[in-house]
This record gives C-alpha cells, structure tokens and sequence, in this order.
C-alpha cells in the first residue's frame, strides 16, 4: 500500500472544495409540466361547440330582421306615408312608458286592450276546448255519429269568421258575447278535428284488448283513448289557439268596446299609422307567445 502524503496546502484544497465537481442542475430537478390549453380541455371543448351552435342557430333568424328592416326602412324613404323603424320604435317607447292608463272606456292604454283582448279568446276559448275535444272524442270513437256529422261540419268549416258575427249580434244582442260567440264558432273546428283524428289512429289491436277484457266505456276512454290520443288534442289546441287570437282582431274592429282591434282601428280614424304598426308587431308577438307556451305543453306529453 502506498502512503499518500498530506501537506497543508493539499488540505486547505480538500477542505475548500475545489476539486468536487457541481452537481448537475438537470439532475437535482424534475423536467418542467407542459400547461394544456384551455380550448384543448373538455371544458373548453364544450364552450367552443356551445358557441358554434349558438352561432348557428342566431344568425340566420338576425339576418332575416336585418333584412326585414332594411326592406322597412327602404320603403319608409321612398317617399311614401309609412313611418320608418326609427319613427316607430319612438312611438313605441312612449306608448308603453304608461300601457295601463285610463281616462275613460274610449281612451285607454294598449296594455288594457291586450288584456281584454287576452280575456275574450280565453273565454271563447275555454267553451269551444269544453265542447269541441269531447265532441271529437265522440266522432272519432263512435262511427254512425262520425258520418252524420260529417256533412255538417264540412260545410260550416270553411265559413269566414266574420260570416258569423251577424249572427251572433242577432241572437245574443250585445257586441261582447257576439265577439266571445265568433272566436268559440272559429276555434272549435281544429279540436274537434285533431281530436277524431286521433281517436281514429288507435291501434286496433288496443280497442281488441279492451273488447276482450269488457272493460267500461269509461276505462276504454281513461286507459286507452285519453292517453293516445292526448298528443292530437294539443295539436289541435295549439292550432285552434293562433285562430282564436287571429279572429278576435278582426272582431273587435267591427264590434268596438276595449280590445286590440278595436285600438287599431281607433288608431287609424286618427291617422296615427305608427301605432298601427306597433299593433301589429303585438298582435304578433303575444300569438307567437301563446303558440309557443302551447307547443311546450304539448312537448311535456308524449304517448309510446
């Protein structure tokens, strides 16, 4: 074994450090974690898709009102009596500032005259929803009544609404239940309609069942009838409904009192045509709620 000889020089070197090589930095640490981009999450995957298809869905119907009033106000600056979009929406912002005054039963907000509107096609309404699904129920189920009142209702069917209204001023002698008389006589005819339909599309399979099993008159229509043909009946509301509120306008127009059509036409006897429009812009918009609010009730019912 050879000595190994140590000077101070030699152990001043040893104990400063000197000859000891660093360790590497790269060895002392862990590689550094790559940061996912957010759109490269399953969140962000999400958004992105929900945007496209919110994209999708909005512009077609924004660049058919760009259009809408593109047309408008083109047709507003062409030298004609019609207001323009500008002109209209001021108009607008005033009227429904204050929709409920009143100072007297001639001069009224809108809002009462929507209301009322609103209550004579409920009322109408509800008599021929009352009348005209059990009556469809009865002809889709029963096939002598269906061919005896077939006749009849292909004839007073197609009868304009306002063929009626003498008829209703005749016999009830007031305008109000004349007007209620009009929209039940218009909107019955989709129900009662829809509603045989349905019961006509029965499987006959089913009718067979409850034969066999001689069940009530009153089970076949709780356990069988009712539920198949429930999606029917809605179809048949949802459409009778746009009717009704269709009618009513031109109702109150020849009949008078507090009422939306009434409005319009007391609008343009003061020649105040931007009014004219905005009613009609209501008169749309509350149907398109009505139809809407009836199509998601309809959608919440289903038969398999």
């Amino acid at each position: 074994m050879s000595a190994i000889n140590a000077t101070p020089e030699s152990l001043n070197e040893i104990l400063s450090g000197e000859d000891i090589a660093p360790a590497s930095k790269a060895s002392a640490g862990a590689a550094p974690v790559r940061c996912t981009p957010y759109f490269e999450t399953e969140s962000g995957k999400r958004f992105v898709e929900g945007t496209r298809t919110l994209l999708r869905n909005a512009i077609p119907p924004l660049l058919g009102m760009l259009l809408f009033v593109a047309l408008w106000a083109l047709v507003a600056n062409s030298g004609g009596q019609i207001p323009g979009p500008g002109e209209t929406w001021d108009a607008a912002v005033k009227l429904f500032s204050d929709p409920f005054y009143d100072n007297g039963p001639n001069d009224q907000g809108i809002g009462w005259n929507i209301l009322n509107s609103l209550g004579r096609v409920g009322i109408g309404f509800g008599f021929a929803a009352a009348v005209g699904i059990p009556l469809g129920f009865m002809i889709g189920r029963f096939d002598f009544l269906n061919r005896m009142l077939s006749p009849i209702i292909s004839i007073l069917r197609p009868v304009s609404p306002l063929a009626w209204l003498p008829i209703g001023l005749l016999v009830l002698q007031r305008a109000e239940p004349a007007s209620i008389w009009v929209i039940f006589i218009s909107s019955i005819w989709p129900m009662v309609l829809n509603t045989a339909a349905g019961v006509q599309r029965i499987p006959q399979d089913y009718m067979n069942v409850a034969r066999v099993l001689n069940l009530s008159e009153f089970k076949v229509f709780t356990r069988i009838l009712f539920p198949a043909v429930l999606p029917y009946v809605l179809t048949g509301v949802r459409l009778a409904i746009g009717v009704a509120w269709l009618v009513i306008v031109a109702a109150e127009m020849l009949t008078g009192g507090v009422g939306i059509g009434f409005w319009v036409w007391d609008e343009w006897n003061n020649l105040n045509v931007a009014h004219i429009i905005i009613a009609i812009f209501v008169v749309g918009i509350v149907g398109l709620l009505l139809e809407q609010m009836l199509m998601l009730i309809a959608k919440r019912f289903s038969y398999e």
